[in-house]
């Protein structure tokens, strides 16, 4: 089906970057995702690369082969037979720990919220989330699909050396951080899940798709990535046990 002319942003002597919107809603970008796929599917001579974003994509192309005009034309081409269909991408499943060692932020979630810290959670966990594009960090995917009843803003100010496989909040918006790093959004848990890999054909666990996730205890969690920390905890302690919270499949 012919879908509404986006507009064409020339990008150096190399790219032409195709937004459909200034705003995100999910009905842009499926029309990025569906643009992405129908590009791939009939690739223009000179094609490089695609960089699918939250409502545009950047196409990237060899000048010498080919030039903005010659793409730009391509891609008004494949739009005339793209389907908006929803992507049906592969699900993948994150693992989470919500405990107070790795969630320094679920208590003030809460306040703010209005909810339990269970609540919270299990509005987390509610969540139908779908991979909208990579940031400026290898592996650093924003999902969108964040429960309405857990949407609170970024933070007044980033706190830094946040560690990495932290799972972090800001309005409908989710990520996994893959390094140590800054940031203004709200720490809910912690995932062992390995989103940046050692794999030079697939370097990053998501694509532009639907994910899942689920959730570990802290004990769980703790025995099989930090053993010796786990030993000290319960020696100090003198407790191995903990509120569990039911996990979603």
């Amino acid at each position: 089906m012919l879908i509404e002319k986006p507009t064409f942003k020339a990008i150096a002597d190399h790219a032409l970057l195709v937004s459909f919107s200034n705003d995100f809603s999910e009905s842009v970008h499926s029309l990025v995702v569906a643009l992405d796929n129908s590009i791939k599917s009939n690739p223009p001579i000179g094609l490089l690369e695609t960089v699918p974003a939250i409502v545009n994509l950047l196409i990237t192309f060899d000048p010498l082969i080919t030039d903005h005009i010659i793409i730009q034309k391509s891609i008004l081409d494949n739009m005339k037979s793209m389907k908006k269909n929803k992507f049906k991408g592969t699900k993948r499943d994150v693992h989470i720990c919500y405990e107070e060692t790795f969630s320094k932020d679920l208590e003030t979630i809460s306040k703010i919220c209005g909810l339990s810290k269970d609540e919270v959670i299990n509005a987390h966990l509610s969540g139908s989330y779908n991979v909208l594009m990579y940031g400026f960090s290898p592996g650093y995917a924003y999902l969108s699909g964040v429960s309405d009843k857990i949407n609170i803003p970024r933070k007044t100010s980033a706190i830094r050396d946040v560690d990495a496989g932290s799972v972090i909040i800001a309005g409908s918006q989710c990520l996994v951080t893959t390094l140590n790093m800054p940031t203004g959004w709200s720490i809910i848990g912690r995932s062992p899940t390995l989103i940046l890999r050692n794999n030079i054909k697939k370097p990053f666990l998501f694509d532009v798709q639907f994910e899942s996730v689920l959730v570990l205890t802290f004990w769980i969690f703790s025995m099989l990535y930090f053993p010796l920390q786990f030993f000290f905890y319960c020696f100090k302690n003198n407790t191995c046990s903990r509120h569990t919270v039911s996990s979603k499949p």
